[in-house]
């Protein structure tokens, strides 16, 4: 079973978002397709920015199953 983590969109890169972990120590944003957490949390592309998110790690610490927090 993966765990569960949140997370934040800082902002948004051409068709890639920037994810952070939700936490004041938290460095080093990764990229995902924001296509990808458009569709799975059902807000458009310019409502993500700003936006705190829950996420499984998966396989690599890659993140996936996003949600809304």
């Amino acid at each position: 079973m993966s765990e569960r983590v949140r997370v934040k969109v800082l902002l948004l890169v051409g068709e890639e978002a920037e994810i952070v972990a939700d936490a004041p120590d938290a460095t080093a944003p990764e990229r995902y397709p924001a296509v990808e957490i458009e569709a799975a949390v059902g807000a458009p592309r310019d409502e993500l920015p700003g936006m705190r998110l829950t996420a499984r790690v998966g396989a690599g610490d890659r993140l996936f199953d996003w949600r809304r927090a």
